[in-house]
């Protein structure tokens, strides 16, 4: 019969984040057949019946950057570490939507992930835009869709890609053996990254380079997952094989759009001045 870590478990249970559900797990909230566990990584059957003791309190509010707003969207500056939206019913922790909800009109009530045009990964900081109402939400995806929004992103590796400049043109799958992540593959979707290397600096006696991505198409976690293929994963990237640090180093620098009365606008989110100075943990 097939097993998983505790963890995975009460998150896809439970609909929240692995972070939560390991905070929930460590925190004795978690019974496995009647009994407490408390080790995120013990393996149980699938169909074991967990008891979760969820907290009764309600999310802190959060305080985000808004770049821009107007009737029909929100653009904000989303913080490293915050979520985008719960993956459930349950919402225990702050996230971009609970900040958006009082601002939306003409979303179903239960939706989680009302006005939510795009995703950028918890770790991923910068610019996101926000729809406030079922009309522009579908304006704006339909632009995402046909590939008709320019997203340009910054990240640091350690070390250098050679050449400088290229455009790395290889598909991406789920990866089977471990659906949470991604991996290149012939059998996967078409992906293309173009990238060119804006400066190189050492900082604590390591080589890095501060990269400029422009994603060609929208792939779940397609930059982390090119990088790491071309052997120089994202500093901070550990879920592929990054160096640990204090926070992922890949930001949303721009995105330009059209919005729903005609004008095209680029909106951007200045880079975080930690770039310029990774922070490597000693175990990294």
């Amino acid at each position: 019969m097939e097993r998983e870590r505790l963890d995975y478990l009460v998150a896809r249970q439970a609909g929240v984040s692995r972070s939560m559900a390991l905070s929930l797990v460590e925190g004795g909230a978690v019974k496995v057949d009647g009994k407490t566990k408390t080790k995120p990584s013990q393996k149980f059957d699938l169909n074991s019946k967990l008891d979760i003791d969820m907290p009764k309190h309600k999310p802190s509010p959060l305080k985000l950057e808004v770049i821009y707003e107007d009737d029909d969207c929100v653009v904000i500056n989303k913080p490293a570490g915050v979520l985008v939206h719960s993956k459930g019913a349950f919402n225990i922790e702050s996230t971009v939507a609970s900040w958006l909800l009082p601002k939306v009109k003409g979303f179903d009530k239960n939706n989680n992930r009302a006005g939510i045009v795009h995703r950028l990964d918890r770790g991923t900081s910068g610019v996101m835009l926000c729809a406030k109402n079922p009309e522009a939400l579908s304006f704006f995806q339909k632009q995402f869709s046909s590939r008709k929004v320019i997203k340009k992103y910054v990240a640091v590796i350690e070390g250098n890609l050679e050449p400088a400049e290229a455009v790395i043109d290889i598909p991406i799958e789920r990866n089977p053996k471990d659906p949470k992540r991604f991996k290149v593959s012939m059998n996967g979707k078409y992906a293309k990254t173009a990238y060119k290397i804006q400066k190189i600096f050492t900082y604590a006696g390591h080589e890095y380079s501060l990269l400029s991505l422009t994603p060609k198409t929208g792939r779940t976690h397609q930059l982390r997952v090119h990088l790491k293929h071309m052997k120089h994963p994202i500093i901070g990237d550990d879920f592929y094989d990054g160096k640990k640090a204090d926070r992922l180093y890949l930001h949303a620098l721009s995105l330009e759009i059209t919005l729903p009365g005609g004008k095209r606008e680029v909106f951007t989110a200045d880079l975080p001045s930690v770039f310029n100075k990774p922070k490597i943990s000693s175990d990294g």
